[in-house]
């Protein structure tokens, strides 16, 4: 099967801090992966680094087949790789058009797929950026995002601080996408249960380094298990 990621024996972090050790995995075109694990043990960090934000003191970066591990961060954007970070980063003086126009690239998202796919940015088109509501933020980062046509789109923790409610709408808009063949998803979520119930494969990292990857169904049937590995128990 046709490779979107390959990592291997990444060690990353910001200067002369190292954060990721030695970590290695692969997603394969069209394929959804769940990470989760205790705050602080690398997940954002790991993202960070496959967009090009931090320090990488050895190991390699693949995508699409194409070697990124020196490429600044925009070059990784044209080879496919889209990212909605924690924070959302949208652009707070510019209207949800021109947030999503902005980074427009050719491709079977545009415009009109997005928000078919988020119904409530439509109505708010000339709104700003700073006027949205936080799960309409949230919505508009997935959207800009995907505006790019990545060939992965990469997720942190899309569901942090929405209500119950706006979680449910994000994560139904998720599975359509998780069932898009041509993109890959890497999806990185605090609510292990949401995460496991999303991904037939999750990665469980601890410290820095993947201590477990593998079936989803594995962490969601053995629930001392899965407390082994993050060390706490399940957040819903």
């Amino acid at each position: 099967m046709t490779a979107t990621l390959t990592v291997a024996g990444l060690t990353a972090g910001y200067g002369d801090t190292t954060i990721l050790d030695d970590v290695s995995l692969t997603i394969a075109l069209g394929e959804c992966v769940s990470m989760i694990g205790r705050n602080g043990v690398g997940k954002s960090t790991l993202l960070e680094t496959l967009s090009g934000h931090t320090t990488v003191k050895s190991g390699q970066i693949v995508l699409d087949g194409r070697q990124v591990t020196s490429m600044p961060a925009n070059g990784r954007v044209r080879l496919g790789l889209g990212y909605v970070p924690q924070e959302r980063e949208i652009f707070q003086s510019l209207t949800v058009l021109e947030n999503l126009t902005v980074c427009a690239r050719p491709g079977k998202w545009g415009l009109e797929q997005v928000l078919e796919l988020f119904p409530s940015l439509r109505a708010r088109l000339v709104n700003m950026g700073n006027q949205l509501s936080g799960g309409e933020q949230q919505m508009l980062s997935v959207a800009r995002a995907l505006m790019t046509n990545p060939r992965l789109l990469m997720m942190d923790e899309p569901s942090e601080g929405l209500a119950p409610v706006v979680v449910d709408q994000l994560f139904d808009a998720m599975s359509l996408l998780r069932d898009d063949d041509d993109m890959s998803i890497l999806l990185v979520e605090q609510k292990v249960d949401r995460a496991l119930q999303f991904s037939a494969r999750s990665i469980v990292m601890d410290r820095g380094r993947i201590v477990f990857d593998g079936p989803s169904a594995r962490l969601s049937e053995d629930s001392h298990f899965l407390e082994s590995l993050i060390g706490v128990g399940r957040r819903h």
